[in-house]
Formats: C-alpha cells, sequence, structure tokens
C-alpha cells in the first residue's frame, strides 16, 4: 500500500466518520435520520452467466422473471464490463477499483500446491489479497456500514491476509476459494472464518445445496441490519459448472428440449438433463433475486436501496454447459477465458427508486473497477487517487453530460490481453503474436479485423499493450515465443 494510498484512505474513513456524526456533535435522532437518508447497496453477481442469459438482455429459452423486473424498474447497461474472463481477478478489480494491468491478482493462480484445491482442504486456495488493501468494503465500513459477503470470496483463505473478514466484511458466509466451489454439495461451507459442515453432504450425498443456505444467510443479513445502512455483496455460485440442481427447478424445464445427457468425460460430474439443469440453476437464481427485493419492500428498505445484478465473466465452456444453444453471449464473441467481448461483456442492471429512472438504458462504457469510486460518490468518501475507476454514478443518475469516460480499459489473463479506446478494441492472444483491431461501433461480433487498415490506431493500441499495465512478478505475461 503506497503513501498516497493510505492518506486517500484515512481521508476517506474520515469523511466517513464525519457523515455517521460523532458522539455529542448530533443528537440521537440526527445521527438516526442521517443513517436512514444513506441508502443501502446490494450488488448481485452471478458467477459466468453470459451477456445473453436473462430475457432482458434477449434470453428466450431461460426465465428470468425477477431480473428482467429489476432492468424494467431500473436502468440497463449495454456495455459494461467484468474486471477480467476468468472469477478471481475480475472480483480482484472488483474490490480494488483497479483494472488487471495493475490489479494484485491477474489470474486463477493458486497457493499451497495441489492439496489447495482438495474439496475438504483447509490449506492453500487462490491468490491472497494484501494486507493494507483498500477495497470498497473497507471503504464503506468506514463510512459507517454494516457489510457483509455471501457466496464465492476467491482472493484469499481464511487466515491470510486475503480473508474477507480482513478485507472490510464483517460478515461473510460461503466458498472462500473456487475450486470449491464447484459442488453445489460440498460438505462445508465458511461462516466469518470458521468451517461449518453440512452433515447432510457428507460422503458425496447430495442433502442440501448450497446455493440454498446462501440465500438465506443473505436475507437474514438483510433482517438483522435493517435499522443501520448496509452493504451486501451476494457473488453466487450460480450457474457456474457442476451441473447440480434440486428436482424442482430441474422440472421446470425437462423435456421441453431435446437434451442429450452429458458424460462427465470434459470435467466435472455427468448429468442426465444438462440443458435442463443448466435453466433450471439460472431460474433458482433468478427466484432469489426475487426473494431479496420482496424482502427490501417487507421491511420498507426498497426506496433507499440500490440493487445492482452483473456477473463475473462470460459464459463457460465447460462441464457440460451449452453456451451454443442458449445462445449466451448473444451476438458476442468468445467464452469465458476470452478477451473478446463475449468474455468480458456483461449484463449489468441497476434499481434505485426515485434515482435511477425506471426502464431506462445507457451505453455508457463502464467495467468493475468503477464500482468503487462510485460507491465512494454514493457515501460521500473520497475515492482513492490511484485507481482506474471512474464513477458511474452520472450514468445512473441520467445526467450523461457529468458522465465522465474512460481514455483507455484494459484486461489481461496469462498472455491475453484486450485494450478499449473509444470504439475501438485491440485483441492479442500472446505477446509477440498478432494484434487484432475491432471497431465495435459497426462490428459488436469483432469479425471484420481492421489492423492493416488503421495504422494511426494501431500504432496507439500496440503502445498500450505495455504502457496500460506494471510487471507483476506473481502474474507475468509470458515471453513471446521465437518464431520458427
Amino acid at each position: 500500500m503506497t503513501a498516497t494510498t493510505r492518506r486517500e484512505f484515512i481521508k476517506a474513513a474520515g469523511l466517513g466518520a464525519a457523515a455517521i456524526g460523532l458522539p455529542g456533535c448530533t443528537s440521537l435522532a440526527a445521527r438516526t435520520s442521517a443513517a436512514k437518508a444513506r441508502p443501502n447497496i446490494v450488488y448481485i453477481l452471478a458467477d459466468d452467466l453470459g451477456y445473453a442469459e436473462v430475457g432482458c438482455y434477449g434470453q428466450k429459452k431461460i426465465r428470468t422473471p425477477n431480473i428482467d423486473k429489476l432492468a424494467a424498474e431500473g436502468m440497463k447497461f449495454t456495455q459494461h464490463y467484468s474486471g477480467n474472463p476468468v472469477c478471481a481477478p475480475s472480483r480482484c478489480t472488483l474490490m480494488t477499483g483497479l483494472h488487471t494491468g495493475h490489479a494484485q491478482v491477474r489470474g486463477n493462480k493458486q497457493v499451497g500446491g495441489a492439496e489447495g484445491w482438495k474439496l475438504g482442504s483447509t490449506t492453500g486456495g487462490q491468490w491472497p489479497l494484501t494486507e493494507g488493501t483498500v477495497t470498497v468494503a473497507k471503504v464503506l465500513k468506514n463510512a459507517g456500514y454494516t457489510t457483509g459477503a455471501f457466496g464465492k470470496w476467491g482472493l484469499g483463505r481464511v487466515g491470510t491476509t486475503g480473508d474477507p473478514n480482513k478485507q472490510g466484511f464483517d460478515r461473510f458466509y460461503g466458498y472462500i476459494c473456487q475450486r470449491q466451489a464447484h459442488t453445489f454439495y460440498p460438505n462445508h461451507l465458511w461462516s466469518d472464518g470458521e468451517v461449518e459442515c453440512i452433515e447432510a453432504n457428507k460422503g458425496g450425498k447430495e442433502g442440501v445445496y448450497s446455493h440454498d443456505l446462501i440465500a438465506e444467510q443473505a436475507l437474514k443479513f438483510v433482517r438483522d441490519n435493517k435499522d443501520r445502512p448496509f452493504f451486501l455483496y451476494v457473488p453466487f455460485t450460480i450457474p457456474h459448472v457442476a451441473l447440480q440442481v434440486p428436482e424442482d427447478s430441474l422440472d421446470e424445464y425437462k423435456g421441453k428440449w431435446p437434451d442429450p445427457p452429458y458424460d462427465g468425460k470434459k470435467g466435472y460430474i455427468p448429468h442426465k438433463y444438462p440443458r435442463a439443469c443448466y435453466a433450471g440453476m439460472v431460474t433458482r437464481m433468478d427466484k432469489d433475486v426475487g426473494r431479496i427485493m420482496s424482502l427490501l419492500k417487507e421491511l420498507g428498505l426498497d426506496d433507499n436501496t440500490l440493487v445492482i445484478f452483473t456477473s463475473d465473466n462470460g459464459p463457460t465452456y465447460a462441464g457440460g454447459a451449452d453456451s451454443a444453444f442458449f445462445e449466451s453471449a448473444g451476438p458476442l464473441r468468445g467464452l469465458k477465458g476470452s478477451v473478446y467481448e463475449g468474455g468480458i461483456r456483461v449484463p449489468f442492471i441497476a434499481r434505485w427508486p426515485g434515482k435511477v429512472r425506471p426502464g431506462s438504458l445507457t451505453d455508457h462504457v463502464s467495467a468493475f473497477w468503477d464500482f468503487l469510486p462510485t460507491a465512494c460518490e454514493i457515501v460521500g468518501a473520497e475515492s482513492p487517487a490511484d485507481i482506474d475507476g471512474i464513477s458511474y454514478l452520472p450514468a445512473l443518475l441520467g445526467k450523461r453530460r457529468k458522465q465522465k469516460k474512460h481514455d483507455v480499459m484494459y484486461w489481461e489473463l496469462g498472455g491475453r490481453q484486450g485494450i478499449r479506446m473509444g470504439n475501438w478494441k485491440a485483441v492479442r492472444t500472446r505477446p509477440g503474436r498478432k494484434i487484432e483491431l475491432y471497431n465495435l461501433a459497426k462490428d459488436i461480433g469483432e469479425q471484420n479485423d481492421l489492423a492493416n487498415k488503421e495504422p494511426d490506431i494501431m500504432a496507439k493500441m500496440t503502445k498500450m499493450f505495455t504502457t496500460a499495465r506494471t510487471k507483476s512478478e506473481v502474474f507475468p505475461l509470458p515471453k513471446p515465443k521465437p518464431k520458427s
């Protein structure tokens, strides 16, 4: 943590303390009124949900009525990007406001060797955030918010510096490590640093669906904190494979289409009805989005809560999921793991009664690393100076002319790099390989490579592949392969 970052964070914390009022400086009634005036923030993150896998973004086969209602009552972004094509680095950008050219976590790297990936392991896991990292949870906590995360973390095991309870969250429940989230029937989940055994799932049994446990804990957090401002982060594990869903959700889609069995030979577990299972998973998640919204209304919190729904990256190609059948990426090229649009452009919906106009649409170009400065602007805390994010609050409020825009947007994963400047998008699949260039305004599917026709644009973009990032010893770019 740099001195500048530390100073900015302390300043933000001070502003937060001022916002809630110090004891003795204002009356209890005034402090209570101020607390109620500050909006709650709910951020719901699906796992591997494609750009076109919900109805309001064009999905025809999978029902998502509650998410679609969010869009009808709020704003839909058409050009919002995840932080990365895979989960851990994407979540890192969300928490820290830094894109993956500057972020600490730039891939799904593990620590602790292969042991860390075993289902029952309590060691190893994914690369942790460092001590002193400024996260959106810390900023909001210092601004007087109670903070909770429910679902998949993926930024450091319990006991490491990346433990969610050390990174700003008062409450955490769910999966610490992404590999353990590859089953919806685990033998344990984590609750504030402690292992919570799930007896009904021991020995490989499918007794209790983890998504349901996570959803219940998220709802409990809302009930427990209804009288104070809260930040609820819900990184659901659906629809990441393995293909598993309770029978009541499977039955909603079984028999609707031809559904050849998945044999499990390409990884994860087999399933007799893979398409029905996948659709059932998404619809089950949608129902829990609806339950969250219903609870907010029941508790009288609806009008003072910003709710955001999005996905951590593009749709998967693995484990029996059929992205082609569901047209999961819509008109976009590529899937999860790709820096083409299909791997990083995601659905993004924001609902905030009285602030966000119902049924509105924006083409503002934004990304995960914009959430931290947006949250800071909402609560009146100063955003750290050395981040890549730009607040999209003006876009949410319909103040298009006041909305700042990104000069450059950058993604990397291993040797894959993607850059967006205005409507121009450059892609390089590995250092040393040919750079591709696309005009997204005319070619959203990235089919017409203009690299040979736009030398001036190419010169700028080529330079950005180096200048838009800092070196990382942990996540280095691979060296160019020698030409044969």
